[in-house]
């Protein structure tokens, strides 16, 4: 029986097929083909290992007579070489764990915020606002006052009558006048006070009333130390030497040396002696009641003379305004002045009138123990912590008063005896 030419040449592929069985890995037929593509000349060897069955083709063995071999088994009802050949299978290494591609997720971790301890909430911060004059539809005009004035004035007022130790508790202008005296001699002796005050400490002009008091009807000369007395006994009253008549009579060389230890006594001995004359002229011998009538006075000024009034006559026309009011009022913010004067109808134009009798001794009595013009004592002072003062300076600490012990009374000494 004739065979094929097909099936002659299925014959020569089976012969070519080698009987040893070499196992060639994956990467060596990449490199056959490669080398098959580039290389026409070469012969490369091509394995394929369907499950069990290794193959080798051979180029050099399959070889055409004749050209009609390739063109029959084209026109052949074959299958492709890549179609019969199954891929290789995909080993797997033994004892190989599995490849995790998957990164491995971490865990989040919870951040909890952590609370410092609570504490107290400080009240907030109030806006501080000084006077300040508003118009309303009708033209009036109308001023309000400060914020919170009413709460620092009260808490300083408070804060001086818990602690009256200030010069001016005890020394001042309206507590110098003589016990025994007249009404009319009074008012004089406040008037003097007064004038002698004028940049001069509440102590200095004291001892210089004391002199007044005692020693100007008399021609010896003044004592080098005087004690200051308060005439508290009426039963036995002694009566004092400054008065109208003795002012007039007195020789100005006298009268300044009285009082020398004053600030401007020499323009202060003047004043008080054409002073006299005018009250004696003009006033029948008393002081005028009205603030122009003392204002014409030589050396009284405005604050001399709401003062003046306040005191003697009992009148509260104005308010007395020296250097420790327009001070702390501008510390506190309270206005925004430049000159006692200035702060006077600053204060008048807003403050309650039953206040201008006494914001004079509290603020001076304030400004000489704690509110200094210079080293302010502001851990001394109630209005400290409280945002009310806008001058505070924060950080100070309470003054201790230093007291001296006594080693005799304080540290006594025990003797111990023997038995």
């Amino acid at each position: 029986m004739r065979t094929s030419r097909t099936s002659r040449d299925t014959a020569k592929v089976v012969q070519a097929l080698s009987p040893p069985i070499r196992r060639q890995t994956r990467n060596s037929n990449l490199s056959d083909l490669k080398s098959f593509v580039y290389n026409p000349k070469a012969t490369p060897n091509i394995t394929i290992e369907p499950e069990n069955v290794s193959v080798t083709l051979s180029l050099s063995a399959i070889k055409s007579d004749d050209e009609s071999s390739f063109s029959d088994l084209s026109e052949a009802d074959t299958a492709d070489i890549e179609d019969l050949l199954a891929p290789p299978s995909k080993r797997q290494k033994r004892n190989a764990s599995p490849i995790n591609r998957r990164a491995p997720r971490v865990p989040r971790k919870a951040i909890v915020k952590k609370e410092p301890d609570q504490k107290p909430t400080p009240a907030p911060k109030q806006r501080r606002l000084p006077a300040r004059t508003t118009r309303g539809i009708d033209g009036s005009v109308k001023v309000e006052p400060p914020s919170n004035w009413e709460t620092m004035y009260e808490i300083v007022k408070k804060m001086r009558a818990a602690n009256p130790t200030a010069p001016v508790d005890t020394m001042g202008c309206a507590e110098l006048y003589w016990r025994a005296s007249s009404p009319i001699d009074r008012r004089f002796q406040t008037l003097i006070a007064l004038m002698l005050s004028s940049q001069t400490k509440d102590t200095v002009t004291a001892v210089a009333m004391q002199r007044l008091h005692t020693e100007l009807g008399d021609a010896t000369p003044p004592a080098q130390d005087i004690t200051i007395k308060q005439e508290d006994d009426d039963s036995n009253p002694t009566d004092s030497t400054l008065n109208l008549s003795n002012i007039l009579a007195v020789d100005p060389t006298r009268l300044n040396e009285l009082i020398r230890t004053v600030g401007f006594h020499n323009n202060k001995t003047k004043y008080i002696k054409a002073a006299a004359l005018i009250l004696r002229d003009q006033h029948n011998g008393d002081i005028p009641s009205t603030p122009e009538g003392l204002m014409a006075l030589p050396g009284v000024g405005p604050k001399m003379a709401y003062l003046c009034l306040s005191a003697a006559w009992g009148k509260h026309l104005g308010i007395g305004v020296d250097v420790h009011v327009h001070r702390i009022t501008n510390l506190w913010g309270w206005n925004k002045t430049k000159t006692p004067e200035e702060t006077r109808k600053a204060l008048q134009s807003w403050l309650p009138v039953e206040k201008w009798h006494e914001i004079n001794k509290l603020l001076v009595g304030l400004g000489q123990t704690v509110c200094l013009p210079v080293k302010r004592r502001c851990g001394d002072c109630d209005l400290a912590g409280l945002q009310l003062c806008k001058s505070e300076i924060r950080g100070l600490e309470p003054t201790m008063l230093k007291v001296k012990k006594s080693p005799e009374i304080d540290e006594p000494k025990v003797k111990i005896e023997a038995l």
